[in-house]
């Protein structure tokens, strides 16, 4: 059986970093870890190859050379999905669809022949049993869970890691909060289920024995969702990195009250850990309680970043606008906001009501959902009716944020901000990548761009007060590239 896993373009959004791949000379950010690790669940005797759209072009040979498609996307790959069934069906080939898209709506791809949805450890095995048989289903479904100690290793060997600026390495999957406006735990749970230490020391292992170093993301819901597995494996991580010098920088995703614990906090930068994703959302308290984000509440958020950002990390966050209760002057404070918390990287979008989740059924049952979700919350889209402000007044509203936040001078002031708080956990090595992306911010960024000014002073006060995290303020600079271009668009 000769079967090619495809994995769907991604669009040029907040995530993608599209525009900063070219200055270490990589394709894509991240690699597509569902699919290897479903390729390692498929029978062995099976020829496999993989194509990656945002590496590589899907060519007519590759779909003629298969007999069976398998596709797996998110909601915001879905235009480019569209494109791989009408390209894959029109030779007649048989296609099987699995992921966070088709499990969320299903309901969307009848011209696919079979859709794996929820968890591949327990849904996949029955297809490949009925395949067998010859009587396959057009869909394989269940809510249990699996136990993530038996997920295979992913098969690395299908893709090129060098067209990848990060891997990945998952540990857990779900997440103990219930946030209304996330999918999490539709699609993995509130009880979170980590891998065995032993399994991830082995995963760690493969890709340092492949020859990867650099950025690793550990893609948890929540990494911190189970505090004491976490401590129990950042014990061996730790260990492990030390033995090997540190050959990996991490990141991984957390809720906002790693910030109450300082052991865990020192742990993860002890690990290598120097930066985390946090869902910030609003500095609104009423819109925190109606969206249930309770671990927020009653909290300093700007003091819980820059305590996570003095012991060794730098915090990405995300930020939301469009909730009901938003206040007139939400887009004022969400300024304020990031800009005094040092969030460099501030994922700031619109409210979108993804299907399976609570927000998606009260809406539906209040008769205010407009149209289907793109997956792409940055992109200025409302599929829902709001409840206090004028549409308009709400997208007029976000994209004066955006303009405020990510023009020159109050970016690179909120890099400084940054700096001045942040406490690199060791001295990083510098790469020939790093060092040749340092070059072309000078041209890109200190002679071509309209900011170059501030650029320049951003590079001479970091050197002056802030030599450690010299590293930071380039790469800083360079993502702030990047949010500008998709402004521009």
């Amino acid at each position: 059986m000769k079967v090619l896993l495809v994995y769907p373009e991604i669009p040029d959004t907040f995530w993608s970093f599209k525009h900063i791949l070219k200055f270490i000379r990589k394709r894509a950010a991240h690699v597509p870890l569902g699919l290897l690790t479903v390729a390692s669940m498929l029978p062995k005797d099976w020829d496999l190859r993989l194509i990656d759209m945002n590496v590589e072009l899907l060519m007519d040979s590759d779909l003629h050379w298969a007999d069976m498609v398998f596709i797996g996307a998110m909601v915001v790959q879905k235009d480019s999905v569209r494109e791989v069934v009408k390209r894959t069906k029109s030779m007649n080939k048989r296609l099987i669809a699995g992921g966070p898209l088709f499990s969320s709506t299903p309901e969307e791809f009848p011209e696919i022949d079979t859709q794996i949805l929820n968890e591949a450890e327990i849904t996949l095995p029955p297809f490949l049993n009925d395949l067998s048989n010859g009587s396959v289903k057009k869909i394989y479904t269940s809510e249990e869970k699996p136990d993530i100690t038996q997920t295979p290793l992913p098969k690395w060997d299908l893709i090129h890691m060098n067209y990848y600026a990060s891997m990945s390495i998952q540990y857990s999957r779900g997440c103990p909060f219930d946030c209304e406006f996330c999918d999490i735990v539709k699609l993995n749970g509130r009880k979170p289920r980590v891998k065995s230490n032993d399994q991830m020391i082995r995963e760690f292992d493969i890709l340092y024995q492949k020859g990867w170093r650099g950025r690793c993301f550990i893609v948890d819901d929540n990494f911190i969702g189970n505090k004491v597995k976490a401590k129990s494996f950042l014990l061996e991580l730790k260990a492990w990195q030390e033995k090997r010098r540190y050959p990996f920088s991490l990141f991984t995703e957390a809720s906002v009250n790693l910030a109450d614990d300082e052991e865990l906090m020192k742990m993860m930068t002890s690990a290598g850990f120097d930066s985390v994703f946090l869902g910030l959302e609003t500095p609104a308290e009423e819109c925190l309680v109606e969206c249930g984000k309770r671990q927020n509440q009653s909290k300093d958020l700007v003091e819980a970043v820059k305590t996570i950002q003095r012991h060794g990390m730098e915090v990405m966050g995300g930020f939301i606008i469009g909730f009901d209760n938003d206040p007139p002057n939400i887009f004022e404070r969400q300024i304020g906001f990031i800009q005094s918390s040092g969030v460099v990287k501030a994922m700031i979008g619109l409210l979108n009501a993804i299907p399976g989740t609570k927000l998606y059924q009260r809406l539906k049952d209040e008769g205010r959902l407009l149209a289907d979700c793109t997956g792409d919350n940055c992109d200025g889209s409302l599929n829902f009716i709001p409840k206090k402000m004028d549409p308009e007044t709400i997208r007029a509203g976000y994209q004066a944020v955006l303009n405020h936040i990510y023009s020159p001078a109050e970016y690179y002031k909120r890099v400084l901000e940054f700096l001045k708080e942040y406490k690199p956990a060791r001295t990083k090595q510098i790469n020939r990548l790093e060092i040749r992306a340092f070059f072309s911010s000078i041209l890109y960024l200190g002679i071509l761009d309209k900011g170059k000014i501030y650029y320049w002073k951003l590079l001479v006060r970091a050197f002056l007060f802030h030599r450690r995290s010299f590293g930071e303020a380039v790469s800083s600079a360079l993502f702030g590239y990047h949010f500008r271009k998709l402004l521009s668009k």
